[in-house]
């Protein structure tokens, strides 16, 4: 969670009761933290050099097994101080096992994207080579290498050396799995590096199964200690492997994975965070109905929030 900004000065004027026809009016955000939204405002406009990174991403489809949804949305703390939105999601079909391959990455953006591409490239390859229980070490170090080949040479970034370079490019965190179709139910094997995280919903009893501990305090600072680069590092010297679970979803379960916008405030999922997702994720939404929902108003929560959820075919 971001420091909230000045927001002083900031909100929209009412508009007049009759200037709009019912079914233009806009939707109203969702207002959580015991009913404080925060100041509404007119979004700023990001830097000249990020205006190819959206305010809202949002995507879905279905497969044979699995129904997909993912959105991303910038938090009230970039949209006031005109940064870009730095978390990034992306999934994919490897149609041969009919698996949903998943990455959701945060800080920054365009990095946060190379990785998610870099991941999903690698799991899809490891898919390809058949096999059950994916080598997230292999998987985290192949990703490393992908982002090291795309990053800047230290030539072109005047003023820094080779290791503060390599540092500020590689300081992403990730979450990234699969979730395969199995006689027993689908199994997910998901990893994590940062703290980004990943749960499931029982769509039941609206109770939540945290897939890793939250990280506190100093445990989730994002620098080169939680990046990509230094979990790669780590399992090649066979000192630390990256950490990684594998799970079995029941018929009422569903997959969530998310950034750390979405897992703080939702924390162990007793409170009204909790309680609104699980309300509206029981059967998936349309992806605009879920950038929605995750575009939620609370006064001390304006980090960028991404989801991605994944839902068993109902047979």
């Amino acid at each position: 969670m971001t420091q909230s900004p000045d927001y002083h000065g900031a909100a929209l004027a009412a508009a007049p009761d009759d200037a709009t026809p019912d079914d233009a009016v806009p939707w109203p955000r969702t207002t959580v933290d015991s009913g404080r939204p925060g100041a509404e405002f007119e979004p700023r406009p990001p830097g000249q050099s990020v205006f190819d990174v959206p305010d809202t991403e949002c995507d879905g489809w279905s497969t044979p097994d699995f129904t997909v949804r993912s959105a991303s949305v910038r938090g009230a703390g970039h949209r006031f101080s005109r940064e870009a939105r730095r978390d990034c999601a992306r999934v994919a079909w490897h149609e041969a096992s009919g698996a949903v391959v998943f990455a959701v990455a945060d800080e920054p953006q365009q990095r946060a994207a190379q990785a998610c591409r870099a991941a999903i490239d690698q799991l899809l390859c490891l898919l390809a080579q058949g096999g059950g229980v994916l080598d997230f070490d292999s998987f985290a170090h192949h990703t490393a290498e992908r982002l090291r080949r795309l990053a800047p040479s230290t030539e072109a970034v005047t003023g820094t050396t080779a290791g503060t370079m390599a540092a500020d490019w590689y300081a992403t965190t990730l979450v990234a799995g699969v979730v395969q179709p199995e006689p027993g139910g689908p199994r997910i094997q998901v990893c994590r590096i940062g703290d980004s995280g990943a749960w499931l919903l029982d769509r039941t009893t609206g109770s939540y199964h945290a897939l890793f501990r939250a990280k506190k305090g100093s445990d989730s600072d994002i620098d080169p200690l939680t990046s990509v680069t230094a979990a790669a590092a780590a399992a090649a010297a066979a000192t630390e492997p990256v950490e990684h679970v594998v799970e079995h979803l029941t018929g009422s379960e569903i997959l969530l994975v998310g950034s750390n916008g979405f897992g703080d405030p939702l924390g162990d999922g007793d409170g009204a965070v909790g309680e609104l997702f699980a309300r509206h994720l029981t059967v998936p939404p349309t992806p605009l109905r879920l950038a929605h929902v995750l575009d939620f108003a609370g006064q001390r929560f304006d980090d960028d929030r991404t989801l991605v959820g994944v839902w068993p075919a109902d047979r």
